[in-house]
């Protein structure tokens, strides 16, 4: 019987109809579109996520876009992200005619190397075509990048900084969640995150209320908000939408995902504690057969969006797992800045080392907050019992 990579049904049977009679209570409300649920979500999200303030969106590609529309993001500038990523993090950056700048990875976390990182800032400076203008730091597979270091690079040359927690969101380090650092976090709910609807989703946190009201009016057509009030635009009477101040967007949140994220949220805490446990039986148990286990930032508590070893042989180590009825997946066997639709951007092969070496030896485990031990027992002895 094959294991499944992630059991979101067991999830759903486990809160016990909590999830259907909430859709249920969204259907009879009719309202399909920023109903009330949104605003109950996004309260809930402001008070989990240490922020003041919490917008939902349509996905996690438009809540990267929100702040960079915010920001006046344009060609000529320049925004700093990891390559070992999804498309995601890098594409919503030519939407803009900016110019993605990929930085390599920590051998250890996966996740942006604060040296690289001013390395390339000063690299692009030197080179004069490009302005830096913001950093995208990944939570790569559920843990924080190193925030007060990479804070510190963005504020030594004026730098926004988005943190990009579609897989780490609820994650922490030093107990801060990463907009203490951030000037916005971002975050997705497609299914398969650990904190995932049933649909797409996404949301934008910041404690900037101008900020929060700009990326309001933008993800809905960029409609008149309070502050446009305040700067002088006339009274309007009617629905603000009917006012655009700005060239926006049509990103919201579905009423009914909402309705099923608010009933996530209340055990998403238990659910990362779970996460974390299974995290240390896999680390016990499959040291001494892998490459590498996962490591964690000192300091950080990671949600395990993905559980990622390493072996010199993973392709083999796939077939053989697949043979015992154990799925893998590979993420990101081809990095950004090898992509063909971003060869305009890189320096090419060669030029990110960490990176491309992780690309041929990373494989991810089943994982997901119902994972039981002796599931993992089975895909344990399983790895072990490969001989490459």
């Amino acid at each position: 019987m094959t294991i499944p990579f992630i059991d979101l049904q067991a999830q759903r049977l486990r809160l016990g109809g909590k999830i259907e009679a909430a859709i249920q209570e969204a259907v009879l409300g009719g309202a399909w579109v920023m109903g009330p649920q949104v605003r109950q979500f996004e309260a809930d999200l402001t008070a989990f996520g240490q922020a003041k303030h919490a917008l939902g969106c349509a996905n996690g590609t438009d809540a990267l876009i929100l702040p960079l529309i915010a920001w006046g993001i344009r060609t000529g500038d320049a925004v700093f992200c990891p390559s070992f990523t999804f498309t995601a993090t890098a594409e919503v950056v030519p939407w803009l005619g900016a110019a993605p700048v990929f930085v390599d990875v920590d051998a250890q976390t996966f996740n942006m190397d604060p040296a690289h990182l001013e390395a390339m800032i000063e690299a692009t400076l030197k080179e004069g075509r490009l302005r830096p203008r913001v950093v995208i730091a990944v939570d790569l597979f559920g843990q924080p990048a190193d925030y007060p270091a990479i804070r510190a690079i963005c504020d030594k040359y004026g730098l926004k900084l988005i943190s990009d927690s579609a897989q780490g969101f609820g994650g922490t380090l030093h107990g801060e969640h990463p907009i203490k650092w951030a000037d916005v976090t971002t975050t997705s709910f497609f299914p398969a995150k650990p904190l995932g609807c049933y649909g797409d989703g996404g949301a934008v946190l910041t404690d900037d209320e101008d900020l929060a009201q700009e990326m309001d009016s933008l993800r809905v057509h960029g409609k008149v908000v309070a502050k446009d009030m305040k700067a002088g635009a006339a009274e309007f009477a009617h629905d603000p939408k009917y006012l655009a101040m700005r060239i926006g967007m049509n990103s919201r949140l579905d009423t009914i995902q909402a309705a099923v994220l608010i009933e996530k949220l209340k055990v998403f805490s238990q659910e990362i504690e779970w996460r974390n446990a299974a995290a240390d039986r896999y680390n016990t148990g499959l040291a001494p057969h892998v490459a590498s286990v996962p490591q964690v930032i000192d300091g950080g508590v990671s949600i395990w969006a993905q559980y990622t070893i390493e072996h010199e042989n993973r392709d083999g180590l796939a077939a053989h797992l697949k043979d015992q009825g154990v799925p893998t997946a590979v993420y990101y066997p081809v990095p950004m800045h090898l992509q063909p639709a971003y060869a305009r951007f890189s320096a090419g092969e060669g030029s990110l080392p960490v990176t491309e070496r992780l690309k041929d030896r990373v494989i991810s485990l089943p994982m997901h907050s119902d994972l039981d031990a002796p599931t993992q027992g089975r895909i344990i002895d399983a790895v072990a019992s490969f001989k490459s």
